[in-house]
């Protein structure tokens, strides 16, 4: 009895710890050990380290940026590039003619309707008139080139277009280029045949040309 007793009274008293929401001991705050700051450590070489690892993240950052500069950079350039082939198409003999049975069809329908328009006609008297000629043009007695003829070549320049709008509309060529070549052209094209389109459209070919108009009228 007296070894158990003297047995009981050496050990050392456990402290009970806290009851936790969590199942773990809270610590008091004045327990809690504070990291070191390496940028106020007094050894120059924690300091040296902390400041070449900030050095170094500033570094990756900046490497991140430039990376992503150059990544733009070379979509933009690839953009330009597919623009230019663009260009290129568009200076072959089959699309220059196309442009001249064009012009010459619409010259000369300008020509024998030049009295329908005043001294100052208003822009809706303009679009009208336009839209005329261009339906002219598209009919037989609309030039001394056969329909046929003209139908092939118009055709070939809506196809053209039309890939000009979906290029541009898809991100895969600059607008910027493409409108400082190509622009005026379509915008005038259609201006004279969004009439036709429209009646294409009526005869059960909803989508034609509708890429051409997306390209003209979307908002600059």
């Amino acid at each position: 009895m007296s070894e158990a007793g003297g047995d009981g009274a050496g050990r050392k008293k456990r402290r009970k710890l806290p009851e936790t929401v969590t199942g773990f001991p809270d610590v008091p705050a004045h327990e809690l050990k504070e990291e070191p700051n390496p940028f106020n450590d007094p050894d120059w070489r924690m300091l040296g380290y902390a400041w070449t690892g900030f050095a170094l993240r500033i570094v990756l950052v900046l490497a991140a940026i430039f990376s992503v500069y150059q990544y733009m950079q070379a979509r933009e350039e690839k953009r330009i590039e597919r623009t230019l082939q663009l260009v290129e198409l568009w200076e072959r003999p089959q699309y220059q003619e196309a442009q001249r049975a064009l012009k010459q069809r619409l010259s000369a329908l300008n020509e024998k309707h030049a009295g329908l328009l005043g001294k100052s006609p208003s822009e809706a008297e303009i679009a009208i008139y336009y839209e005329r000629i261009g339906l002219e043009a598209m009919k037989p007695e609309g030039g001394a080139m056969p329909v046929e003829d003209f139908r092939e070549a118009f055709d070939r320049l809506v196809y053209f277009l039309n890939r000009l709008s979906f290029c541009v509309e898809g991100n895969l060529c600059s607008q910027a280029v493409a409108d400082a070549y190509f622009f005026d052209f379509a915008k005038s094209f259609w201006g004279y045949f969004g009439g036709f389109v429209a009646e294409q459209r009526r005869r059960g070919a909803p989508n034609f040309a509708s890429a051409i108009e997306d390209y003209v009228t979307a908002k600059r």
